[in-house]
C-alpha cells in the first residue's frame, strides 16, 4: 500500500536549483503575462487539438487500466488527474504538455516496454512536472530552441544565455520529477527500472535488465576523472535531460539523504504554506554554471529581453494568432 501524501507541496520534491530558477523567473514584473502572450502566438489550442486528432485519449472506457494508474498516482500526490493521451511513437518517452490546461502524453513504446508499476512511476513524474508548473517554462525552452534553429543571428545571439540557463534548469527539473515519480509508487527499484528501460530496453526482453549492474554502471560513469570527466561535461551541454545513469545516481542520493523517508513519514512541505524561493538562491548559484547564474541573478534583463525578441520574431514568421 502506498501512503497518500495529503496536501503535499511540490517544494517537497523539487531540487533547490530547480526551485530557485523558477522563483527567479516568477519574480520578474510582467513575465508571466509576456510568456503567455508569446506561447499564445504558437497556439496552445493547436497543440491540444493535434493530440485529440492523432492520439488516443485515456479514460474509464479507453485503456481503463492505464486510466486507473493515473487516478492512483494522483490520489497519492493529492491532485486532480490531468487529461492523458497515448501516442503511437517508437521512441520511449513521455511528456507534460500545455500551459493553461496541461495534459500528459505517453508514447506507446514506453507502455510496451514498462511494467504497470513503471508506467505509474512515469505518470508520477509527469504529474510532478504539472504540479511544479514546469510545463509553462519547458514550453518557453522549446520555443527558444525553435527560434534559435531558424538561423536568425540577431535573435539567436540574444537568447543564447537564457536558452543555456533554461537547459540547465530543465536538467534539474527532471531530477525533481524523478523524485515525484518515486513518491507516487514508493518503490525505488521501480523508479530505477524505468531509467533502465529508457537507457536501453529491448522489446520482449525488458525484464532481463539487471538493475544492480545498471546501478554499478551509473557509479562507474560518475567516478570518471581526467579526460573522461571533460568528455562527460561536454556531452551534457545542450541537453534538456540528464543522462539516465546520472538520474539513477541523483535519485539514490536523495533517498540516502533521508528526505524520501521523511516525506513518507509525513514530514513534508504543505502547499498551503508559503515558500521563500530566495532561500534556494545560494544552492542554485553553487549548482549552475556562470552563464546560468548571471541569467537568474538578472532575470529581468535577460529573460524579458529574450522574450520580446522571440515575440517579434514569432510575429514575423507566424503572423497574428487567435
Amino acid at each position: 500500500m502506498t501512503t497518500e501524501l495529503t496536501g503535499i507541496s511540490p517544494v517537497a520534491w523539487e531540487h533547490p536549483t530547480d526551485r530557485a530558477a523558477l522563483g527567479a523567473l516568477q519574480q520578474i514584473p510582467g513575465f508571466d503575462g509576456l510568456l503567455r502572450k508569446v506561447i499564445g502566438m504558437f497556439g496552445e489550442r493547436n497543440i491540444r487539438m493535434s493530440y485529440q486528432a492523432e492520439a488516443i485519449k485515456v479514460g474509464p472506457e479507453q485503456y481503463p487500466d492505464i486510466h486507473e494508474l493515473l487516478v492512483q498516482v494522483c490520489a497519492v500526490l493529492d491532485t486532480d488527474p490531468p487529461p492523458l493521451y497515448i501516442s503511437q511513437t517508437p521512441l520511449v518517452n513521455a511528456g507534460a504538455v500545455g500551459m493553461d490546461h496541461p495534459f500528459i502524453v505517453l508514447n506507446s513504446s514506453l507502455i510496451e516496454l514498462c511494467t504497470p508499476e513503471q508506467v505509474a512511476a512515469v505518470l508520477g513524474h509527469e504529474v510532478g512536472h504539472i504540479m511544479s508548473d514546469h510545463a509553462l517554462y519547458r514550453t518557453l525552452l522549446f520555443l527558444l530552441l525553435q527560434i534559435t534553429s531558424m538561423n536568425t543571428p540577431l535573435v539567436g545571439q540574444a537568447i543564447v544565455p537564457i536558452t543555456l540557463a533554461l537547459q540547465e534548469w530543465s536538467r534539474k527539473a527532471e531530477v525533481s520529477c524523478d523524485r515525484a515519480g518515486l513518491l507516487a509508487v514508493q518503490e525505488l527499484d521501480v523508479s530505477l527500472g524505468v531509467l533502465g528501460v529508457m537507457a536501453g530496453a529491448i522489446r520482449g526482453r525488458a525484464d532481463a535488465i539487471n538493475l544492480a549492474a545498471f546501478v554499478a554502471q551509473s557509479d562507474e560513469y560518475l567516478d570518471a576523472e581526467g579526460l573522461d570527466a571533460f568528455y562527460k561535461f561536454m556531452s551534457t551541454l545542450g541537453r534538456s535531460h540528464p543522462f539516465p545513469v546520472v538520474r539513477v545516481a541523483e535519485l539514490r542520493r536523495w533517498v540516502d539523504s533521508g528526505a524520501y523517508d521523511a516525506i513518507i513519514g509525513g514530514d513534508y512541505a504543505n502547499r498551503d504554506e508559503p515558500h521563500a524561493y530566495t532561500d534556494d538562491v545560494g544552492a542554485a548559484r553553487r549548482n549552475f554554471s556562470d552563464t546560468a547564474s548571471k541569467v537568474f541573478e538578472d532575470t529581468e534583463q535577460y529573460v524579458n529581453g529574450a522574450l520580446l525578441k522571440v515575440a517579434s520574431r514569432a510575429g514575423d514568421i507566424f503572423g497574428p494568432r487567435d
